[in-house]
């Protein structure tokens, strides 16, 4: 009887073996990212909290390699629905996109005009202006299809599509316009915007550098990818800390539907 007794604990223990073996890091590129290994699959679950075991709807996503790679990471479309959702309400109250905003307003900024500011050559501002390609081009590392054959090219020359107060880049000169919220792993130049897979959306200012409606009328890019070549989620301090306040509460939810 004794026996039996004894060895209940030690059957549940080999019952769950992936509970008591799974090992918590961090990514060697990003200390904000949690690597959760399973040593019997050796797939990596990537979170923004170290609980664990993680809670697999509220993950990043998994990878097959660490770092990963945008061929190894599989994304978590769940989490994308809630980042976006944490960047509608805060993103307006991040110092990052408020430092934006007040340069969009400055007399430096307003100095570039409307065509001061240099896009991507795929930018809407630039599909009808195939001659403007011919002067200040730049290669970036391109991390898939998005960014494939990407040049910035400089629009001073024409009117186009306004510019800086007609597609959120510096200087607004007076006339409201949109400012983006991007991913820092890949930080543009000043006077340039992110790449459509670096950018998670954008809020809009006025003249005067005011967010419209207090919010910014927050619009999703739709073009925003976790993983590429230059790195991964890349969030500033303050949105990375909202977003993990609300992964927390969406835990603590998910807890308490297990135990009931």
């Amino acid at each position: 009887m004794l026996l039996l007794r004894s060895s209940r604990p030690i059957a549940r223990a080999f019952a769950q073996p992936w509970r008591c073996a799974r090992t918590v890091s961090t990514l060697p590129n990003n200390p904000h990212v949690y690597v959760h290994t399973d040593p019997i699959t050796s797939t990596h679950t990537l979170t923004l909290t170290p609980t664990t075991p993680p809670v697999r709807s509220l993950a990043l996503g998994t990878t097959s390699a660490v770092p990963p790679t945008p061929n190894s990471f599989r994304e978590n479309p769940a989490f994308q629905g809630i980042l976006q959702s944490v960047l509608a309400a805060h993103a307006v109250h991040d110092p990052a996109v408020q430092s934006q905003a007040a340069a969009y307003a400055s007399q430096a900024g307003s100095m570039l005009g409307g065509g001061g500011v240099v896009f991507p050559s795929n930018h809407p501002s630039q599909q009808h202006n195939n001659s403007a390609k011919q002067a200040g081009k730049r290669s970036r590392p391109s991390s898939g299809p998005a960014s494939v054959g990407k040049a910035a090219s400089h629009s001073s020359s024409t009117g186009g599509a306004g510019g800086a107060s007609a597609q959120g880049g510096s200087g607004g000169a007076g006339r409201g316009g949109w400012v983006h919220v991007s991913d820092q792993r890949n930080p543009p130049d000043y006077g340039r915007i992110a790449w459509p897979e670096d950018m998670f959306g954008s809020v809009e200012v006025d003249g005067r550098g005011q967010f419209v409606a207090g919010n910014g009328n927050y619009q999703e890019s739709g073009t925003y990818r976790m993983c590429t070549n230059e790195g991964f989620l890349g969030l500033s301090p303050y949105l990375r800390e909202k977003v993990v306040e609300r992964l927390q509460v969406l835990e603590a939810q998910e807890r308490a539907k297990e135990e009931n």
